[in-house]
């Protein structure tokens, strides 16, 4: 194994904390991942890693060679990358949310794959924000505005929302005119998953954001539930109107208050700060962003987010 491949092992131990995990993630057997190591200490003359039953960790030594590491490798990809025209290889692994991934991801990946057949990807879905180092994981993609991260974000596209509720439900609490005509009126509470709270619905109101909190008999953690419960006359909701498509056309679920919409969602993609943006995750960036201004039917852009 020479040195570079050398480099990526170690990469990949610090970054899972296991000589197991790491063997897994690159395919190869664990007896090889031990000895690159050991080969590296030898060459290099320190203790890169700390070794316990439980998990492992790098030396202060091995910190600032990690940190030196992921420097080189990027350089090392994107000069390779740019002087031979290669096309990106390897895993990708990304985790998003289940619907996003079947509305926007899935439906172009043959097309995707077709032009990059060198690269892996591998989908895992969530919407809590994962530590990526420790997972393994190489980007997020999230809806909403970011929370204090570490990490990078690069602004993906903007979702419109919409406030919608059964034909049953609005029969029987009458539909409202505006904002301030909701007394009476009740909402499926949406969790947050970031802060455990019933997030309140959101109206623009003569140029201003308005936030109202409604009774929530029904309060739910996932976005299929939500709809769901918004079916079947348990209040009002608010959803990314891609979500709800097929819901409008056949009357199960009615837009109200048009004039009022809430402000569209943002779609976020978060990587770590410690890496440049590799050449596989760079074309896959690209990529997603125009699945989303083809499928999302409205405005998209693709901007670097400060966090």
């Amino acid at each position: 194994m020479d040195r570079y491949e050398a480099m990526r092992v170690f990469i990949r131990i610090v970054e899972r904390q296991s000589f197991t995990r790491a063997a897994e993630d690159l395919s190869l057997p664990r007896s090889t991942v031990t000895e690159a190591v050991k080969q590296l200490e030898t060459r290099l003359r320190v203790r890169l890693l700390q070794r316990t039953t439980r998990h492992v960790s790098p030396t202060l030594d091995g910190e600032a060679y990690y940190k030196r590491c992921l420097i080189l490798l990027a350089d090392l990809e994107d000069a390779e990358a740019g002087f031979r025209d290669a096309k990106p290889r390897g895993l990708l692994r990304v985790d998003i949310h289940g619907t996003l991934a079947r509305h926007f991801v899935v439906p172009g990946l043959p097309a995707f794959i077709a032009e990059y057949p060198d690269l892996q990807l591998y989908l895992s879905e969530g919407d809590r924000l994962v530590d990526l180092v420790r997972e393994g994981v190489d980007c997020v993609l999230r809806v909403g505005e970011p929370q204090d991260t570490d990490m990078v974000g690069r602004r993906i596209a903007l979702l419109e929302e919409v406030t919608l509720a059964s034909p049953e439900y609005l029969s029987r609490c009458g539909t409202p005119g505006s904002p301030d005509g909701l007394g009476g009126h009740a909402m499926v509470g949406f969790v947050s998953s970031v802060t455990g709270a019933v997030i309140p619905l959101e109206f623009r109101l003569d140029g201003a954001l308005r936030q109202v909190a409604l009774p929530a008999t029904v309060s739910v953690a996932g976005a299929e539930t939500y709809v769901a419960a918004a079916k079947l006359g348990l209040g009002l909701i608010q959803v990314p109107r891609y979500h709800v498509v097929r819901h409008l056309a056949l009357g199960e679920l009615v837009a109200v208050l048009e004039d009022f919409r809430p402000p569209p969602s943002p779609v976020t993609l978060l990587y770590p700060r410690s890496r440049q943006l590799s050449p596989r995750l760079r074309v896959f960036v690209d990529w997603l962003t125009r699945e989303f201004r083809l499928r999302a039917g409205g405005p998209t852009m693709s901007l670097p987010v400060h966090l």
